[in-house]
């Protein structure tokens, strides 16, 4: 940092005449105004079965630019044990990527990634460890 400092101080101090041609003094910007598709924010139903189902959920997660409304009935009817593992890694996951996780209803669970906020009313529940029954 010391010496970027001291070669701009130099470069002020000296000044370049008109003929004088300065090469890579300059950082050229893409100005093109192409929108990556893929940092769009993607709103993505999943359901769960089984444990191993979590997977794309979390991987999906993990990239940052999901919304994951996750469908827990199937799951809940088969194994309530089975639920509270996979809500716990949902759970585990979501405070790795300092996102938000709430369920609404019986059936669905919202995980947001760090930028979106989920509003909370008497309808959303913050899930936590065992608050799912």
């Amino acid at each position: 940092m010391k010496k970027l400092m001291n070669k701009i101080k130099k470069r002020m101090k000296t000044k370049a005449s008109d003929d004088e041609v300065i090469e890579n003094e300059y950082l050229e910007l893409n100005t093109e105004s192409s929108f990556d598709r893929s940092s769009k924010v993607i709103v993505r139903p999943f359901t769960i079965e089984d444990f191993s189902d979590l997977k794309p959920i979390l991987d999906s997660l993990r990239e940052g630019y999901t919304v994951a409304l996750v469908n827990i009935k199937p799951l809940r009817e088969k194994d309530i044990v089975e639920l509270k593992r996979a809500i716990n890694k949902l759970k585990k996951t979501t405070d790795a990527i300092e996102g938000e996780i709430a369920g609404f209803g019986d059936d669905y669970i919202v995980v947001t990634p760090s930028f979106a906020t989920i509003y909370r009313s008497s309808q959303t529940e913050k899930v936590g460890g065992t608050d799912i029954e």
